[in-house]
């Protein structure tokens, strides 16, 4: 019986090595972002629906400025339907000036054509003219969402709700690689007309120039549209569209760790895809085309469903920006190896005097009582050091928010960021009329203007603040 068993296990094992290996031409199978829990990717066949690709296709994910896709969706829909003209003028809000990074910078009052307003947010992905829009179309933001999850789930996007119209970080706010792939064909399908926005390659302004963030357009290979993402908790967005041989694609790929890699995996399954469409159209059967992807190892491999982590906002191409004070904000770190306790929220842990080095690997420090040492005579105190006088009276202003928390991890964030422009100065939020305003204090002028030519060089805000 034990010969039996052994030989039956041993067939076993040789047919899994049979079924396993890889055609000839295929190369290694290698196991695509299984270690990336914020990975989700789908290519399907814009003409017919059908889904060549998938891997995590479904599992909830945050879309970032991809968001856009759905605000510019309700705004040709509002064109089309003759309640608002391109050449209706926009008055910017405070409530749109005040988004962060990316923007196009229009003060509170001025005003821009929807024409533009809608460049800007295809092009430049400006979070302030997503709002200004949605304001201009909804009478609110708040409104405007709310028919943006609507139509969400008239299309069929069964894992999409919205609360902002720019893709701004917001727990709630999610979508999936499918439903992007849905609202993508839906743009093309339901407004041919207006699809040209999001394959704009470049769009001038004011006498500036701005280039789309979708680097793929200037690849020469069919790609025309349509939107990129980027926060730290989504990770590298992209929702692209391609035509060759007089067929087009869709792919979706969120979570990229870098919009290079994002941009060559993209490329790499719509290739793939494209393939597969040519082999078929020359006659060869391929029922499933999602072998075919896995036969050159995508979508293999463990499953990476885990939760996502919710870290700072940054801009398109990485750049840190101002986060939303629409929810908690943690300023981005480097990647530690996870601890074997999970180390208990600031409420949760006990304020007795235990063994520190028991709580702060996650115990109680309550379990065993510390040793008593015999008493010792205690050294003598070393007098705390004198303040160092400030170098200068002036102050930069970074960032003004309603949340106070937000605030103060922004000054954080840009400290970390910017630390040999603000060595020496003090960190504080000055408060005013329900605004938090983060600032660097005690600079002498030089050193305040060099620090604002910094930040603006990354095109964030600045404000030198004089004495």
């Amino acid at each position: 019986m034990t010969a039996f068993f052994r030989r039956g296990l041993a067939g076993l094992l040789m047919l899994a090595v049979v079924t396993l290996s890889p055609s000839p031409w295929s190369g290694p199978l290698v196991a695509q972002s299984s270690d990336n829990a914020r990975y989700a990717a789908v290519v399907v066949d814009a003409a017919s629906g059908e889904v060549l690709f998938a891997r995590h296709a479904d599992s909830r994910r945050y879309p970032a400025s991809i968001t856009k896709v759905m605000t510019l969706y309700l705004t040709f829909e509002a064109l089309t339907e003759g309640r608002v003209k391109l050449d209706d003028v926009i008055t910017v809000s405070p409530r749109a000036a005040s988004q962060p990074p990316s923007k196009l910078g229009l003060a509170a009052g001025q005003t821009i054509t929807l024409d533009d307003a809608m460049r800007a947010t295809a092009v430049r992905s400006a979070n302030d003219m997503a709002v200004a829009i949605a304001e201009h179309i909804g009478g609110s933001e708040a409104r405007f969402t709310a028919l943006m999850t609507l139509k969400a789930e008239e299309l069929g996007m069964t894992q999409t709700r919205y609360v902002n119209a720019n893709g701004l970080p917001d727990s709630r706010q999610l979508t999936s690689a499918r439903d992007l792939a849905i609202l993508s064909r839906a743009i093309m399908r339901d407004f041919p007309q207006y699809y040209r926005y999001f394959g704009l390659h470049d769009w001038a302004y004011n006498g500036r120039d701005y280039r789309n963030t979708n680097g793929l357009l200037a690849a020469n290979s069919g790609y025309d549209g349509i939107k990129t993402g980027f926060t730290n908790a989504s990770g590298y967005n992209l929702a692209a569209s391609a035509v060759r041989d007089g067929k087009r694609l869709v792919t979706i790929v969120l979570g990229g760790r870098s919009s290079a890699s994002r941009n060559a995996h993209l490329a790499e399954l719509m290739d793939i895809g494209f393939e597969v469409q040519n082999r078929r159209a020359n006659g060869e059967r391929i029922a499933v085309a999602q072998v075919v992807f896995e036969q050159r190892g995508f979508g293999i491999g463990p499953d990476n469903t885990g939760p996502i982590t919710y870290a700072s906002v940054q801009s398109e191409d990485g750049e840190a920006t101002a986060p939303s004070s629409g929810v908690a904000y943690t300023a981005a770190t480097l990647v530690t190896p996870a601890p074997t306790r999970v180390t208990p929220a600031p409420s949760q842990r006990g304020t007795g005097s235990g063994d520190v080095t028991a709580a702060l690997n996650g115990g109680t420090g309550s379990a065993t009582p510390p040793t008593r040492r015999p008493a010792t005579t205690a050294p003598a105190r070393t007098p705390p050091p004198t303040p160092r006088a400030p170098a200068g009276r002036w102050t930069v202003q970074v960032g003004a928010f309603r949340d106070e928390g937000v605030a103060r991890d922004w000054l954080t964030e840009i400290n970390r960021r910017f630390r040999p422009q603000f060595t020496g100065a003090e960190r504080m939020v000055h408060t005013a009329e329900g605004w938090y305003r983060s600032r660097f204090t005690g600079m002498t002028e030089d050193a305040a203007r060099a620090a604002c030519a910094a930040l603006e060089a990354r095109r964030l805000d600045c404000t030198v603040v004089r004495p």
